[in-house]
C-alpha cells in the first residue's frame, strides 16, 4: 500500500478501508451522515468534525504542503463501497499542533535505532478539544463499526510501515473499543467550566467561596478599566474587517509564543464563510478599535474556546476576554459546558474544574509498545492522583456539592 495512493484500499473483517488523501472523497451528504457531525435536534454536534472546519483547514493550506499535516482520512466502506464510517487522519513528519506530547517518545525510539516520523495522527488538527474521532454513518451498528475503524487503522499502520498512529482527544467511551484492538490509553487534564443551570453569572459566583467571589469580581473591573468595552460577534456580524483585525491580534500572540501560527488568514475567511453560526468572536475595544480577541467555536451544549491575541496588554484582560465572557456566554446561551483548551491551571481560579481527557496508541514496534505501556500506567496514575488534588482546591464554597467529579479516575 502506497502512502500517497488515494485508492489504496485493505480488507478489514468482511469491510474495506481505503486511505483517502482529501475531504474531497467524501461528499458533504455522506460526511453529515457521520453521527456528531450533523447539528439537529437530538444529535450531540461537534463542529471541529464538520465537512466545513475539516475541508478549510485543506483548502486554506493550514494542513497539506509543507505543514507537515498530511491529509490520509480513512473511508470504511461496504463491499458496494457504501461509506460505514470515517476517521479524520493525518500522516505526521513531526509532533507540533497536537498538544499530546510525544517528542519524549520520538527521541527514545530515534536514539535506539528506530524512525518515529512519519507517524499517523488522527485528531483535528491545532484542536485540543475532545470530540467523535470514530465516525459511524447514520444506520449503522455503533460498536460494530467503531471496532472496525479501531482494526483498520493499525492495519494500515503496519501496511504503511510508518513506526504509530495515534487518536487523540477522543470521547472517554471510546477508549475500550480501542484497547481492545491493541491501542494504549493515555490521559491528561484539562480544565472545563460546568454550567449547573445558571440564570446569571452572579448565580455562578454565588457558589463561590466569598474571597475567591470577591477576586473574581475585582479582577473583571480592572479588566475593562481604561475604556475597554466587550463584543460577541457571531453569524453575520463575522466580517473581512473583523476577520483583519482578529487575525492581526493572532498573529501578534502566536508568533511570539509559539513561533510560528498554524492558521492561515483565508482559514477564517472560510469558516466566516460556512459556519458562521458556529463561531463566536469575543472582541476587546478601546477608543473605537479592537485590540483584542478571542475565537470560540459553539457546539450543540458546548462552547470551545481556542485562540486569542491582542495588540495592547491590560492587566487581566485575557481572563476576560477567554474565560469570564466564555462563561457569560454559555450562562446566556444554556450551554452546558466550556472548554477552554489545553492545559492552565490558573483556570481553576476562575470556576473551571480539572477533568481527563483520553487519547489512544497503537505502536507498532512490540519492544517499543511494552516500553510506552509501562510510562503510560504510571503517567495515568499521576494524571489521577493530580486531578483529585486539583478538586479539592477549588473555588467553590465547602458546602458546594460538586456538579460531578469530571476528571475521571480510569487506572490500572
Amino acid at each position: 500500500m502506497d502512502q500517497g495512493d488515494d485508492q489504496a484500499t485493505s480488507r478489514v473483517t468482511e469491510h474495506a478501508v481505503r486511505i483517502t488523501t482529501s475531504m474531497g472523497a467524501f461528499t458533504q451528504q455522506e460526511w453529515d451522515r457521520l453521527q456528531g457531525v450533523q447539528r439537529k435536534s437530538g444529535n450531540s454536534y461537534n463542529p471541529f468534525v464538520s465537512f466545513a472546519f475539516l475541508s478549510a483547514l485543506e483548502e486554506s493550506g493550514c494542513v497539506g504542503g509543507h505543514s507537515g499535516w498530511q491529509p490520509h482520512h480513512l473511508r470504511l466502506e461496504t463491499s458496494g463501497g457504501d461509506l460505514l464510517g470515517a476517521l479524520p487522519c493525518y500522516a505526521k513528519s513531526h509532533s507540533q499542533g497536537e498538544y499530546v506530547f510525544d517528542h519524549g517518545w520520538a527521541d527514545a525510539f530515534e536514539r535506539a535505532g528506530g524512525r518515529y516520523y512519519p507517524k499517523l495522527q488522527c485528531a483535528v488538527p491545532f484542536t485540543p478539544a475532545t470530540g467523535p474521532r470514530l465516525l459511524v454513518a447514520e444506520g449503522h451498528d455503533p460498536l460494530s463499526v467503531k471496532a472496525g475503524l479501531a482494526e483498520a487503522l493499525r492495519i494500515v499502520t503496519d501496511r504503511l510501515g510508518v513506526s504509530s498512529a495515534h487518536v487523540s482527544f477522543l470521547p472517554e467511551e471510546d477508549v475500550d473499543v480501542l484497547e481492545a484492538a491493541g491501542y494504549l490509553h493515555r490521559t491528561d487534564q484539562q480544565f472545563h467550566f460546568f454550567n449547573d443551570g445558571f440564570a446569571s453569572y452572579d448565580d455562578f459566583l454565588a457558589t463561590l467561596a466569598s474571597r475567591k467571589r470577591k477576586a473574581l469580581k475585582r479582577e473583571r473591573r480592572e479588566a475593562l478599566g481604561n475604556g475597554i468595552t466587550i463584543d460577541w460577534l457571531t453569524g453575520s456580524d463575522l466580517t473581512e474587517r473583523v476577520w483583519d483585525d482578529f487575525f492581526a491580534f493572532y498573529m501578534d500572540t502566536g508568533g511570539r509564543k509559539w513561533g510560528r501560527p498554524y492558521l492561515t488568514r483565508r482559514f477564517f475567511s472560510l469558516i466566516g464563510e460556512r459556519m458562521p453560526q458556529d463561531i463566536l468572536l469575543v472582541m476587546a475595544k478601546r477608543h473605537g478599535r479592537y485590540i483584542a480577541g478571542a475565537i470560540n467555536f459553539i457546539g450543540s451544549d458546548t462552547l470551545y474556546g481556542r485562540n486569542w491575541g491582542c495588540v495592547e496588554d491590560h492587566p487581566f484582560l485575557h481572563f476576560e476576554v477567554c474565560y469570564h465572557q466564555a462563561i457569560d456566554f454559555a450562562i446566556a446561551n444554556k450551554l452546558k459546558v466550556v472548554e477552554a483548551g489545553a492545559q492552565g491551571e490558573h483556570k481553576l481560579a476562575r470556576g473551571y474544574r480539572p477533568v481527563t481527557t483520553h487519547s489512544a496508541h497503537y505502536i507498532a514496534h512490540p519492544a517499543f509498545r511494552r516500553a510506552v505501556a509501562d510510562y503510560l500506567r504510571q503517567e495515568r496514575r499521576d494524571v489521577a492522583r493530580m486531578n483529585e488534588y486539583l478538586a479539592g482546591h477549588t473555588p467553590f464554597r465547602k458546602d458546594e456539592v460538586p456538579l460531578n467529579e469530571r476528571a475521571s479516575s480510569k487506572t490500572d
